[in-house]
């Protein structure tokens, strides 16, 4: 790998220890991947998880003087205030949660504490290289907003993010960026839950960067986050194109570059149905929560719920995971009041995979409109049916699963 003069400074130590052992890691990742160069970087993600590997660190860089070169924003934690207020956090996560606080924002971090930066704070513009990581946020970049990401991971975007560089290699790379799997889509894909559902056929789908064909183009921006969140849910995704939406596909022949499609796959109802069943364990005939927000629930996907709820009380709670910013925009219009006398709980600047939060809620009777949600809480014993947002509410106001 050829690095410049700056670059290799900053791996000689002569910009301190910390930028350092970052740099040591880039040009690591860069040799695995036989990148021939390092490219500065203009954004970055990181996907803190409030745990104590990702704490350790993001500590060792702190203790070694880094600082981001590029002030990265991050993914949720939990919300202390909140979970404290609510008594469901025990005091060594409490702590845990403080300390994740304060090494990220002694690195220099923007806490957004949100997995939607692309929607507020941090939104790239077409072909802009940047470090995204998580999931659901590296594919929305590079698919829907054009922009150039690795799928990085919490520790290599924080590395990108100090030093000001990433590795050239794979989705930086214009030509694998093309799509190589034609997906015909032959199932009435129309709500959003029906792209979330269309994202689970990732397994059949399989490797590459899959062209979806046959969608209405009129879609919504939570449905192009569903479909790129569940796509790694079930499978591998870095990108994915939708003919006559996406920017990089106005037409097949600009989706493939030019290229024959290496496989051609085609989605049926029969495929959607089977991808629930698969992703969903059976309800519990009992209803006693609904999780929302995984991702991070929008301003109008907020107010879909209170209109769904139609001023009804629910008889279990019906937490809904957002933003800061879509919290306190809610509390602005009188959104989050009209939810809260319905049972409706809006949690800031929380992610559904915190045992420490929802371990609690084993053995109850869940449901959620998120596969995603469905497969991380079921990791720490929670198990939560899927189902759309409609039938979510109509079981929480009924208490039981029809």
């Amino acid at each position: 790998m050829v690095l410049t003069k700056h670059q290799q400074e900053m791996l000689d130590g002569r910009l301190g220890r910390g930028k350092a052992m970052a740099m040591q890691i880039q040009v690591a990742i860069g040799e695995g991947f036989q990148a021939e160069r390092l490219v500065p970087i203009s954004r970055a993600h990181v996907a803190l998880s409030a745990q104590e590997a990702d704490v350790w660190f993001a500590g060792k860089l702190r203790d070694a003087g880094a600082v981001c070169a590029v002030p990265p924003t991050v993914n949720p934690g939990y919300s202390l205030s909140y979970f404290t207020e609510c008594g469901l956090i025990d005091s060594e996560s409490s702590v845990l949660m403080q300390r994740t606080h304060e090494v990220y924002n002694a690195l220099g971090a923007v806490l957004t504490y949100s997995c939607t930066p692309y929607l507020f704070g941090n939104i790239p513009r077409y072909g802009e290289l940047v470090s995204f990581s998580e999931t659901s946020v590296s594919v929305y970049a590079n698919s829907v907003l054009g922009a150039k990401t690795h799928r990085e991971g919490a520790s290599s975007s924080l590395c990108a993010a100090v030093t000001g560089y990433v590795p050239e290699y794979g989705m930086l790379l214009d030509e694998n960026r093309f799509g190589d799997v034609l997906v015909e889509v032959r199932a009435s894909v129309k709500k959003d839950f029906d792209f979330a559902l269309l994202g689970l056929t990732g397994a059949k789908i399989g490797g590459g960067v899959p062209v979806f064909q046959g969608l209405d183009p009129h879609m919504s921006t939570e449905a192009l986050i569903a479909l790129g969140a569940q796509l790694n849910v079930s499978g591998i995704c870095d990108k994915y194109h939708i003919i006559g939406v996406t920017p990089d596909a106005r037409t097949p022949e600009e989706a493939f570059g030019g290229r024959a499609p290496k496989r051609r796959v085609t989605i049926t109802e029969q495929d959607l149905e089977e991808a629930l069943r698969h992703y969903s364990p059976p309800p519990k005939k009992k209803i006693d929560f609904v999780m929302l927000g995984c991702p991070h629930y929008t301003y109008e996907q907020v107010r879909r719920v209170a209109e769904l709820l139609g001023g009804k009380k629910a008889v279990g709670d019906i937490w809904i995971l957002t933003s800061s910013a879509v919290t306190d925009l809610a509390l602005q219009t009188g959104l989050e009041a009209e939810l809260a006398s319905s049972g409706g709980r809006l949690v800031p600047d929380t992610c559904v995979d915190q045992s420490s939060c929802f371990g609690h809620l084993s053995g109850t009777g869940g449901v959620t409109d998120s596969p995603k949600c469905a497969y991380y809480m079921g990791a720490f014993g929670v198990d939560v049916a899927v189902r759309d947002v409609e039938t979510c509410i109509r079981w929480a106001i009924n208490g039981r699963a029809d």
